[in-house]
């Protein structure tokens, strides 16, 4: 499965606050051997968040979403997927025991807010301050502050994904290509991406030797050690030097 991050506030894209979650979760989920497919950055603008996740839903991908959960005004995002998902915005009877037991009284009239998500959500434990995020199919509502939803997005992880990790880890295996332009190599590399559809590849032409390319190979050793013998039986078959690196 992939993953995705959208990373939501205007304070983000105005420079008054610079992101902290892209390489929290980046080490996440390199220590769980998942890959992270693409990541999207928005302000609080409704139109914007709702089309956002009127795309993003309908992937079988693993989101992460931070911020825009509270109860201000411009926090949007718990209305916004209740609208993408076209279900109504209701009072999570679990998320109102976690906040009256916080708040109290003091709950009301506007914390509980905080309580009101699309019917059918599952709660994320908040351990910080038990007010919680949010699941919705593969997608996963935590707050932005970085103490509250590193640990949310650990617990997520471990708790739903155990199954797809893979920590066994990569291989590269590289060679130096003499004697042989670029651009007379992409049909190869077409067809050994067609062959190997889970090997990926690099092509980096020298910028000081004239003729000389560092290409290499990266994934599953099994899948690795397969494409390296294709890759060198046609630069053999076509007269190309090539010398494995180590």
């Amino acid at each position: 499965m992939k993953v995705g991050l959208i990373l939501i506030g205007d304070e983000l894209l105005s420079g008054l606050r610079q992101d902290k979650h892209l390489p929290q979760v980046m080490s996440f989920l390199k220590a769980r051997g998942l890959p992270l497919a693409w990541v999207r950055m928005i302000g609080d603008d409704w139109d914007l968040l709702l089309q956002t996740l009127h795309e993003t839903l309908q992937s079988n991908d693993i989101v992460f979403s931070f911020g825009g959960i509270g109860a201000t005004p411009d926090d949007l995002t718990r209305q916004a997927v209740a609208a993408a998902t076209g279900v109504e915005l209701i009072r999570h009877p679990e998320a109102v025991a976690l906040l009256e037991g916080r708040f109290g009284a003091d709950a009301y009239p506007n914390r509980i807010r905080m309580s009101e998500l699309p019917a059918g959500a599952r709660l994320i434990p908040n351990p910080i301050n038990q007010i919680p995020g949010f699941k919705v199919q593969h997608h996963h509502f935590v707050p932005g502050f970085p103490n509250m939803a590193w640990p949310m997005v650990e617990w997520v992880l471990d708790t739903y994904y155990s199954a797809h990790f893979d920590t066994t880890p990569p291989v590269e295996q590289r060679w130096v290509l003499q004697n042989v332009q670029e651009s007379e190599l992409i049909p190869m590399m077409e067809a050994l991406l067609r062959t190997f559809p889970s090997v990926r590849l690099s092509s980096l032409p020298s910028t000081t030797e004239r003729h000389t390319i560092d290409f290499g190979l990266k994934g599953k050793a099994a899948d690795v050690q397969a494409a390296a013998a294709w890759f060198s039986t046609r630069m053999a078959a076509d007269n190309v030097n090539c010398e494995p690196q180590p």
